[in-house]
């Protein structure tokens, strides 16, 4: 029998990353079940997936200069040689270009391929993927990064647009074979795990380890702090292993994300342009008879209470941006403190190891 293929395309900030590692964390028994979560020995499955995407995208970013040839060919070899389902995960899969989306239709054509698709509203998405971009080295505003989203000019806009995404994956499959799921406005992480088994015809239970990856939003002033830092550093998205290790890793996900500041939110005289394009993905959704997994309505945007007041992202207060730069400055000092120990007993120990012979 053939296997039947299930690709998560995405969307980016739609808990993609949290279904992956839960993948991960149950790839063992999953498999006892018949589900095969590709992986590479000596590589961590979502680093897997991951290059994967970039080979099939013809992209080499993330890493070094050649780390993702020859990722996609073995992510197939695996897949078409699975016994029942495999599962393939990676939100940078969703603005394939139709000859990409060409090319995977080819490779998996043994098989039977399914698309799956996590989609969110964008009153809390766009505000989450500004932040994702910058702890990922940009260095844009969020006026700038709103302006290039409705110009249509960036990577994000491609990513974050349900209909066009779903058009050019689904060009040559029936609508049945199309899984669009949707997240909870609650947060809910264990719905979203539920909705997404149902997506990929599992049961949740198959998978009982929770995943404790986080991804707690940065306020405006974390956020603002990074933004300049990439900017004093001349970063983009381009940056390496240091800065994932340093200063999107121990600040941006982990001393800078517990402070409690204003969460960056969308303009106010943005939400009816969001909510009209909910509208249009609704419409979109209904006439395409593609199995909707979750409410539809978790796909429009929620105002903010009145008597909340917006702050500009881009104008934070230097109080808050001094305190937040202060404990990241604090963070950075004892982290330099702590690598310094630790090479002076490495040291220590190979001097006494010289000295021993």
């Amino acid at each position: 029998m053939s296997p039947v293929v299930y690709l998560h395309v995405g969307a980016p900030k739609t808990g993609s990353a949290y279904i992956r590692d839960r993948l991960a964390l149950n790839a063992a028994n999953l498999a006892r079940h018949g589900v095969t979560v590709p992986t590479k020995r000596g590589t961590e499955i979502g680093t897997f997936h991951f290059r994967a995407a970039l080979d099939l995208l013809d992209q080499d970013w993330g890493g070094p200069a050649g780390h993702a040839e020859g990722c996609w060919p073995a992510m197939v070899a695996k897949a078409v040689r699975a016994s029942s389902s495999v599962v393939i995960s990676h939100e940078v899969l969703g603005p394939a270009r139709p000859d990409q989306v060409a090319q995977v239709m080819k490779d998996l054509a043994d098989c039977e391929i399914h698309i799956v698709y996590t989609a969110r509203d964008l009153g809390r998405q766009l505000p989450a993927v500004w932040q994702e971009s910058v702890k990922q080295g940009r260095r844009w505003t969020f006026a700038s990064f709103l302006a290039r989203l409705d110009e249509g000019e960036t990577w994000f806009h491609r990513a974050l647009d349900l209909p066009s995404v779903l058009n050019t994956w689904s060009s040559n499959l029936p609508p049945e074979r199309v899984h669009v799921v949707t997240v909870p406005h609650e947060r809910s992480r264990t719905e979203l795990w539920q909705r997404f088994a149902r997506a990929i015809n599992v049961e949740p239970t198959w998978a009982p380890l929770d995943s404790e990856l986080t991804h707690r939003s940065l306020g405006i002033a974390e956020t603002q702090l990074l933004r300049q830092l990439n900017r004093r550093l001349g970063l983009g998205m381009h940056r390496g292993a240091t800065y994932d290790n340093l200063i999107r890793t121990m600040l941006a996900e982990g001393e800078l994300v517990n402070r409690e500041t204003l969460p960056v939110t969308l303009p106010p005289d943005r939400y009816e342009s969001v909510q009209d394009t909910a509208q249009l993905w609704i419409d979109w959704l209904e006439g395409s008879g593609v199995d909707v997994v979750g409410d539809v309505d978790d796909l429009r945007p929620r105002r903010p209470a009145e008597d909340v007041e917006w702050q500009d992202p881009d104008r934070t207060r230097t109080r808050q941006q001094l305190d937040a730069a202060t404990d990241a400055l604090a963070a950075m000092t004892r982290e330099a403190a702590h690598r310094s120990d630790t090479l002076g007993q490495v040291l220590l120990t190979r001097a006494r190891r010289l000295r021993g012979r």
